[in-house]
């Protein structure tokens, strides 16, 4: 138990060399955030816009194309790192991630079926721009309890479990998007499409702002529970005995990542490889504690997402690749390193 104690006073303060990365990685997301506001088919001058000398033109797009867009994906970012290094801390298991074990497929499918059959039923007029994220986060709550009650038997086995259970989940999930896009008319047919392969344009004030609130109300769920996550690294036993109370952990950990994830799928569509990738590029760059690595994914996510989008609209200019390409672009290769790294050890 002295062991035990020792290690779990270490976790309570950031080294200094974890400050200064969390330091580089904010400035790193405010830059990128100001030249995507800044760049891209038409150019705006931010100092133009400061001063209120710029066109209407140029302040139309600056407010409600641009800072929107921008919003949005440095939200997306960070809710999808930081959901990742959340579920990789509760699970134990570094491989977890919102896309690999069907949470983002379930939040997916959740937002194809109000895409395609809300009209239909009458229920968006009712609910508004409230309904798609509403129906994201609960395929999303669905998937991840599901995945916990059938993996949480199986002791050290659960890494693999949970991984069949998402490889499952993926393949009832992407069944059914197939069923609603067979069903769809063209233009439904267009714009699941379009969603599905993820993107941040289009994005409207009336539809950011409700999920924005749900995003950062996740998020800020979350990072409190950095500690109890480092303890609970040492197994539920030891956590318990330190006074962590495991089980309602597990459910506001569980519980903020669906919310998050459901919010951000239903506004941007599916993105791969980012709730993977970066907590490990943080954890390799400054450790594993979380409560250096929770606001550290969210940071990098940020920012590696902003400059995903940035790049997807401006590498064709005028027209844009689908955000989830680039991700996935970065992420796989990472993905496949990271598999031949753990083999070696």
């Amino acid at each position: 138990m002295r062991v035990i104690a020792h290690k779990a006073a270490k976790v309570k303060n950031l080294s200094a060399n974890q400050t200064l990365t969390l330091i580089s990685l904010l400035v790193f997301a405010v830059a990128i955030a100001t030249l995507a506001c800044a760049s891209g088919s038409f150019d705006i001058s931010l100092w133009a816009i400061v001063q209120g000398q710029a066109s209407a033109l140029e302040n139309n797009v600056f407010m409600q194309i641009r800072v929107p867009r921008v919003l949005l994906s440095g939200f997306v970012g960070a809710s999808l790192g930081l959901s990742g290094a959340a579920l990789q801390g509760l699970f134990r298991n570094p491989l977890a991630d919102p896309g690999l074990i069907g949470v983002s497929a379930g939040a997916a499918l959740g937002a194809a079926i109000v895409i395609v059959l809300g009209s239909r039923f009458g229920v968006g007029a009712t609910l508004g721009a409230f309904l798609l994220p509403m129906a994201a986060i609960s395929g999303a709550a669905l998937v991840i309890l599901l995945l916990y009650i059938l993996t949480s038997g199986f002791g050290y086995q659960g890494v693999t479990y949970m991984l069949l259970v998402g490889i499952a989940v993926n393949a009832l999930a992407s069944v059914g998007i197939g069923i609603l896009t067979y069903i769809s008319s063209d233009s439904e047919l267009r714009g699941l499409t379009f969603w599905t392969m993820g993107s941040f344009g289009g994005v409207t004030w009336a539809l950011l702002v409700p999920a924005l609130l749900l995003i950062t109300a996740a998020l800020l769920a979350m990072v409190p529970a950095a500690r109890a996550l480092d303890l609970l690294q040492l197994g539920e036993i030891e956590a318990s005995r330190l006074g962590i109370d495991v089980g309602r952990l597990r459910y506001r950990v569980i519980f903020a990542a669906a919310v998050a994830v459901g919010a951000s799928v239903s506004l941007s569509g599916m993105i791969g490889f980012v709730g993977l990738v970066i907590p490990h590029l943080v954890r390799i760059v400054g450790g594993v504690h979380h409560c250096y690595l929770l606001p550290g994914s969210a940071m990098a996510g940020a920012g590696l997402m902003i400059a995903a989008d940035l790049i997807a609209r401006t590498v064709i200019q005028p027209a844009e690749l689908p955000v989830g390409l680039i991700t996935s672009a970065i992420g796989s290769p990472f993905f496949l390193w990271l598999i031949f790294r753990m083999k070696k050890l």
